[in-house]
């Protein structure tokens, strides 16, 4: 046996056999098991780098997105990729990951810590959701994602001064804050009604959350638009006492098709209303003063404007006192000097079946005598300090603006409505502005706003007691406000901008953000100077008679500028088209709205509602559906009495009586259309 004697391994062995050393012909042998050895130790491991990489394969997917360190991609059950997600603002730290169930969570980017997850729900069988969130660990340290629209049409968003369907994108654009504004004034902001969802023809869905400081870009080049989330240089404010970390977090949806996707998305996450407006708001039009005398109306006017009404053979909702019949702008009395007895001549419209509203807004200016006493009351936005009250400029002047987030300033105001009321007896009244950027970029308010676009909120909420003819222009998560909502003023002329072509991509697109009881603003336009494709006076006569055909299809019409204005033939026109609203149109309508306060489907449909599977579809911003069975093509080209029509696949009958039983969808080109003509098609059952 071997003894070992002290000295280690280097110590000398006694007592014990000799060992036999090994010759050169074994050597070889020897060499070739550590080399096997080493063989094995290394598939051993190379093994275990395998699997552990499937297993981070594994983790990050989840149904089916797929997760790496740069941004995420969605594929449809068909394998195709329907949605591109890039990180900007920093990339994660894929070995900070971890799957539990239905969530996929990380915890580090490459510029710090972070609250990162990924929440897969499935609403329908056939819809997947994720539920999205990046939260910044860090002060004002923002959050951007890229979303690429590369190889799909995109809808939503905001009403825009210049208006397409699909989104048509230009240029570049830093992201900006995502809040509601007169686009009227500020033609490349974001409009007055505003909702953070987009819709895709890839069916995908994505409804960015209301906790966001969400600011919206886009760069046309890259055929991206990014989503960010930020504090720092922003009207958006963290709440009391909680850090500014800024978070991204937005749910993004997959369905079969584009309608299916929709439906799901609008019984969701969008409110409904719970009512439908008086049903002679559909059926016969409002009459407005606005464009035809501005701010120079009067009683005489007033009555004038009436008697004309009925001379000429025409239906009417009510009536529309617009700007500027009180003395001073924050005043709710009449001026005496253009309105003498207001308290006859409201009892003489009455008597003559008149129904009348009132224009209002939520601006008290400094020289009105309510400035004072609201001051006193703290009824204003405030400035920072909450010790003064913020001015602001408005397009009539300056002052004031009423704090609708006060449970004083809201009782104030609404008492100065129902005085109106009981006093003359006001039908309903038009409530005007309401967007954020009438707000200082720094205020106070009795309630704090974390979103500025809250503000919108809460005035159309001022609308409720007088619903059921009232009219707002902004709206921001309002669509439970059960009244109609009024475009954007139109100037007169026949382009996308604030023109006759941007009203079907604009009726369409607040349509998909949930706003159904929709007014398209006044037939015509406004008739501004330098802003009226005409004489300078009217309106051209063929836009006019075009808008006024178009608006016959809507769900509702507003005359300002009256036919009678033209000529005879004019008139006879406008008598034929609101007695065809008012027969073909309102009862679909009507009908419609009812579903509405189940479903929230639009009451205005764009054609690939019908036709999901079809392309061109997609693109088409010049025809529309009311409901699924009527389809409408107007003429928006001036000097054209013709049209191309796209024509989606079933059995149609024209309002000629033409029949069309066609399987797949077909174009009709050149169809004739009269100057007194507007093409639509009915489904045949």
């Amino acid at each position: 046996m071997y003894q070992v004697v002290p000295g280690g391994a280097g110590g000398t062995i006694t007592d014990g056999a000799p060992i036999k050393k090994i010759n050169k012909d074994s050597r070889p042998l020897v060499g070739a098991g550590v080399i096997g050895v080493i063989l094995v130790i290394a598939a051993v491991t190379a093994w275990c780098y395998y699997i552990a990489s499937l297993r981070k394969a594994d983790l990050l997917k989840t149904e089916l997105l797929d997760l790496n360190k740069d941004g995420f991609l969605i594929r449809n059950q068909a394998g195709g990729i329907v949605l591109k997600m890039g990180f900007r603002s920093g990339t994660l730290d894929l070995d900070s990951c971890s799957k539990e169930g239905v969530i996929l969570r990380c915890s580090r980017s490459f510029a710090g810590n972070v609250n990162f997850f990924i929440m897969t729900v499935k609403p329908k069988e056939t819809v997947v959701c994720y539920r999205v969130r990046w939260e910044e660990l860090e002060s004002d340290r923002p959050v951007e994602h890229a979303m690429s629209y590369n190889e799909s049409y995109w809808y939503g968003g905001a009403e825009t001064a210049v208006q397409h369907w699909p989104i048509a994108i230009s240029g570049q654009q830093a992201p900006k804050p995502f809040v509601t504004s007169d686009v009227y004034s500020n033609r490349h902001d974001f409009g007055g009604i505003l909702e953070r969802y987009w819709l895709s023809s890839n069916a995908t869905a994505i409804k960015i959350n209301d906790s966001v400081p969400f600011h919206l870009g886009w760069n046309d080049t890259e055929k991206t638009m990014y989503f960010q989330a930020r504090y720092h240089d922003s009207p958006y404010k963290p709440a009391p006492g909680r850090p500014p970390y800024a978070e991204l977090s937005y749910r993004v949806c997959v369905g079969p098709d584009v309608t299916s996707i929709h439906k799901v998305m609008v019984r969701r996450y969008f409110p409904k209303p719970n009512k439908v407006p008086a049903k002679e708001m559909f059926r016969h039009p409002i009459w407005s003063t606005w464009a035809l005398h501005k701010t120079n109306i009067n009683q005489e006017k007033f009555l004038t404007y009436a008697e004309n009404i009925r001379k000429h053979g025409f239906n009417c909702s009510h009536l529309e006192l617009d700007d500027r019949y009180s003395s001073k702008y924050g005043e709710f009395e009449f001026d005496t000097q253009k309105f003498p007895n207001a308290s006859a001549m409201f009892q003489k419209l009455k008597a003559d079946g008149f129904l009348v509203s009132l224009w209002i807004h939520p601006f008290v200016n400094y020289d009105s005598a309510n400035f004072g006493p609201c001051v006193q009351k703290g009824l204003f936005v405030m400035e920072p300090t909450g010790q003064l009250p913020a001015l602001v400029k408005w397009w009539n002047g300056i002052g004031g603006i009423l704090d609708f987030t006060n449970p004083e300033a809201r009782n104030w105001f609404t008492s100065q409505l129902r005085s109106l009321r009981h006093k003359y007896g006001i039908s309903s009244f038009k409530l005007d502005a309401g967007e954020t950027n009438y707000l200082p970029w720094q205020f106070r308010t009795r309630a704090h706003l974390p979103d500025p676009s809250t503000f919108t909120r809460r005035y159309t909420e001022m609308a409720i007691p007088f619903n059921e003819r009232a009219e707002l222009r902004s709206g921001y998560g309002s669509q439970n406000i059960s009244c109609f909502f009024r475009l954007i003023d139109r100037d007169s002329v026949w382009g996308y901008e604030l023109g006759l072509k941007s009203l079907i991509p604009t009726v369409l697109t607040i349509s998909i953000l949930g706003y159904q009881f929709i007014l398209p603003d006044m037939i015509g336009g406004n008739a501004y100077p330098n802003r009226t494709d005409g004489n300078g006076k009217l309106p051209d006569r063929e836009l006019y008679i075009r808008w006024l055909e178009l608006s016959a299809f809507m769900p509702s019409m507003q005359f300002s500028i009256p036919p009678w204005e033209y000529d005879d033939e004019v008139v006879a026109i406008a008598q034929r088209f609101t007695e065809l609203h008012e027969t073909l149109v309102a009862p679909r309508v009507i009908e419609l709205a009812g579903e509405v306060l189940d479903t929230g489907d639009p009451i205005i449909r764009p054609l690939w509602w019908i036709a999901t599977s079809d392309e061109t579809a997609y693109r088409v911003d010049s025809q529309f559906l009311i409901g699924d069975d009527l389809m409408v093509a107007p003429v928006l080209e001036p000097g054209k009495q013709e049209r191309d029509i796209y024509l989606p696949a079933g059995r149609w009958k024209s309002y000629k009586g033409e029949r069309f039983d066609n399987k797949e969808p077909i174009h009709l080109t050149d169809y004739p259309v009269d100057l007194d003509e507007i093409a639509y098609f009915e489904w045949v059952q």
